[in-house]
């Protein structure tokens, strides 16, 4: 599982946005120079999160975008589902994957359904909140 550009910065904009929920709509000019992003390239991450109902947005003087619901009901692993094609270690447990003939006999199937686990209920269980958060996860580092 490798985390792509487009996952991170979600992450970001959605912990940008939290930061800076008082304020109303942020427009993505701000969002992008804070950031340190391609305003181009956020926008195509913020038509993915509005389509999905993650954010609000408004056009015109005093537009931008803003998060519709509380931050702390944003978990990670739901964005990071949203924007990658899968979180899954393995082929064979990516959502929708087919059968493997071999999963009766495979000796390695346990472990990587237990990582697999491990993995979700991590990224499920961090909020949008707690990146935002001062010395809390994710606070200060590189997303």
């Amino acid at each position: 599982m490798l985390i792509s550009t487009k996952g991170r910065y979600a992450l970001r904009v959605m912990a940008d946005l939290a930061e800076h929920q008082a304020e109303g709509f942020i427009p993505l000019k701000e969002i992008a120079e804070r950031q340190n992003i391609s305003e181009k390239y956020l926008e195509s991450i913020v038509k993915l999160l509005v389509k999905a109902r993650l954010l609000g947005s408004l056009r015109g003087k005093g537009g931008g975008y803003k998060l519709v619901k509380p931050a702390e009901q944003y978990s990670v692993g739901s964005i990071l589902r949203l924007t990658e094609a899968t979180l899954a270690p393995v082929s064979c447990l990516e959502q929708g994957a087919e059968a493997c003939p071999r999963a009766a006999e495979c000796c390695t199937l346990a472990m990587w359904n237990g990582l697999n686990q491990v993995i979700n209920d991590y990224l499920d269980n961090i909020t949008v909140a707690d990146l935002a958060r001062p010395g809390a996860a994710g606070s200060g580092q590189i997303i």
